[in-house]
């Protein structure tokens, strides 16, 4: 038996035999960096990659605008921990296919954030304005605004299994959110919303505008950007293409193992299973299931860093992003993550001193997927960025080397302003 620290972890390659660099990427001199800053930001995507906790890195980085860093590095397929190499063992590439879990919520923030720009909504509006039937047990209060920045006070259904069977019944996952009672009175918890939020957003989506909300981001973002995959889930016979996500390390332990089984309502192994079946891929969980690559998810950061324009096409309305972006929560513990998060209006933010985003990022917006997903910008370094990776590592202080990727890209894109 392999020591405990071992546990699930891969067996890297040679990271020459596992690279592969898109043809886009610039001279880092025409966007204010150096090779040096280049090698130093890739070798810490190396070293966690040699790690042995991510089976698969994508990774896109743009600095003015300009694409720096655009690479991939590992095998999105046939290298499961415990195994032998499969005989379908697929390497990594830029483009390659991962699920964006929760930072699916930044985008569908946005969706929420256009309707409001183009009249359709308010997000100081009740939920109870649009669903009336959700007014039950004292939720009459609760405001889209609210659920935006985790203070619903419905982080979670209790006594209700996750049952991917219901993403074919949208009218039942909101009939069981109406029937819901709320943890808190609204505004008085901070308490991370895994799942809940995005439902009642995809239901008010359809009333006000007679469409799905896939369809809304579609029109919204998918079109002006040149998003060609982007959106929650993806058609069946692209399934086989997205990277499975893989338990790497050891897995939690209580109390961190009842976290995560009251926020996905299954023990966190199976929401990994879960997260791989093809009803998970193909329906649509607006908190959790946008399928995308690197770039393109970089790119949909890139437009909200430049104030809403992509290619001379105003996409937002520079006060939109302003109001997304704004802090909502000073210095609270979010009840469910069990640490102080800066949030905004959709958006997890950076901190003046030590953040996600690395060192001095007071002004950076992104969000987390589970659990070593992260996409943000930062306007005070014009940077965006998206760090796409298919391992699901918890309890390992190998995290500190995915940690390390954020910290060195903040230290080496410094400050323009």
């Amino acid at each position: 038996m392999r020591h405990w620290f071992r546990q699930n972890l891969i067996d890297p390659f040679p990271v020459e035999e596992v690279t592969t660099i898109a043809d886009d990427e610039v001279d880092p001199q025409d966007a204010d960096l150096t090779a040096s800053d280049i090698r130093t930001i890739w070798w810490a995507v190396e070293r966690l990659y040699r790690s042995g906790i991510q089976p698969a890195i994508a990774i896109c980085l743009r600095r003015h605008g300009q694409i720096v860093l655009h690479r991939s590095i590992g095998h999105t397929h046939g290298v499961a921990p415990g195994h032998l190499p499969a005989p379908d063992r697929r390497l990594a590439q830029p483009e390659s296919l991962f699920n964006l879990f929760s930072a699916s919520k930044a985008i569908t923030a946005m969706v929420m954030h256009w309707l409001d720009e183009r009249g359709y909504l308010h997000v100081g509006d009740r939920i109870a304005d649009y669903i009336p039937e959700f007014a039950q047990h004292g939720k009459d209060g609760i405001t889209i605004r609210h659920v935006l920045h985790h203070k619903a006070g419905l982080p979670y259904l209790s006594d209700v299994a996750m049952d991917l069977d219901l993403l074919d019944e949208p009218d039942e996952i909101i009939r069981l959110l109406c029937e819901a009672r709320p943890t808190a009175a609204p505004g008085r918890r901070l308490e991370y919303h895994s799942i809940t939020g995005g439902f009642l957003f995809a239901e008010i989506c359809r009333r006000v505008t007679g469409r799905s909300i896939r369809e809304i981001l579609d029109e919204a973002f998918c079109q002006p950007l040149g998003l060609d995959t982007f959106n929650y889930g993806i058609d069946e016979p692209r399934i086989p293409d997205v990277a499975p996500n893989i338990l790497t390390g050891p897995p939690p332990r209580f109390p961190l193992s009842l976290l995560f089984e009251r926020a996905f309502g299954m023990p966190f192994e199976a929401a990994i299973e879960a997260s791989n079946d093809p009803r998970f891929l193909r329906g649509i969980i607006p908190s959790a299931n946008i399928v995308s690559t690197a770039e393109q998810t970089c790119r949909f950061f890139e437009m909200l860093r430049n104030e809403g324009e992509w290619n001379g096409t105003q996409v937002l309305d520079p006060r939109t992003i302003h109001r997304a972006t704004a802090e909502q929560t000073w210095g609270e513990i979010d009840q469910i993550l069990m640490m102080p998060i800066r949030y905004s209006l959709g958006f997890m933010l950076g901190s003046s001193s030590f953040g996600l985003y690395g060192f001095n990022t007071p002004n950076a917006f992104g969000h987390l997927g589970f659990t070593s997903i992260v996409t943000w910008a930062d306007p005070d370094r014009a940077i965006s960025c998206a760090l796409l990776c298919n391992g699901k590592p918890v309890a390992t202080l190998r995290n500190l080397w995915w940690l390390n990727i954020m910290t060195t890209i903040s230290a080496r894109c410094r400050p323009i302003r």
